[in-house]
């Protein structure tokens, strides 16, 4: 369990507060894109982009000429979101709405990979967080491609999660509404893949495709 520091403690609603890092990365495991949000001249950003965990690192992805990764190499500090939207929770009175979720915020300051070496290998923890066993399926980035990747490392050590998991919680005065309350799951189901209408003969679905989940 890791203490929250005064910017990462919930305040309210503190009960949905987790701070167990093992949990914390769960979350993080199970995401795709998080929101990484700055501030350049006094304006605020918010950007959206891929990412991947290495322990207690967080790596981030973007094109070379990205202003955000230009700007948050400077050491300007950044909050790094990933919000998974589990279900609605629709209750009898619209006000007693919700949703079921799970949230990590993470702050700090990033820097740019440089050590060819480490870079590879986060492009390659960027690749397998999306989808396990397609880096070793794929031709390799080359130097032109590394060139024009920008990663950014951020240590994952101001942190901390927010998780509503449950039922409708309605006034007792509501109970006998006239209408239908519950939960709606909003899983993330794959479909079926659909091949490249140039891909060659003879090459089938591979099994890590076809028989994807989401952790």
């Amino acid at each position: 369990m890791s203490e929250p520091t005064p910017r990462t403690r919930l305040i309210r609603e503190h009960e949905r507060g987790v701070y167990d890092r093992a949990e914390v990365y769960k979350i993080l495991d199970a995401g795709f894109i998080c929101h990484v949000g700055f501030v350049q001249n006094g304006q605020p950003f918010v950007i959206p982009t891929g990412y991947g965990r290495n322990g207690d690192v967080l790596y981030l992805h973007g094109s070379a000429a990205s202003r955000m990764l230009k700007e948050v190499n400077q050491g300007v500090p950044v909050c790094v979101t990933v919000t998974l939207l589990d279900g609605l929770v629709l209750a009898r009175s619209i006000f007693n709405h919700s949703m079921n979720y799970r949230s990590v915020v993470i702050l700090g300051s990033a820097r740019v990979v440089d050590e060819p070496a480490e870079k590879l290998e986060a492009l390659r923890r960027l690749s397998e967080h999306i989808i396990p066993e397609r880096w070793q399926d794929t031709r390799f980035p080359n130097e032109r491609e590394l060139k024009a990747t920008t990663i950014l490392r951020l240590p994952i050590e101001e942190f901390s999660a927010k998780v509503r998991q449950g039922p409708v919680v309605d006034d007792a005065e509501d109970m006998f509404y006239p209408t239908w309350a519950g939960i709606l799951p909003l899983p993330v189901i794959p479909g079926t893949p659909i091949p490249d209408e140039k891909l060659g003969a003879g090459i089938r679905v591979p099994d890590y495709v076809r028989n994807y989940a989401r952790k």
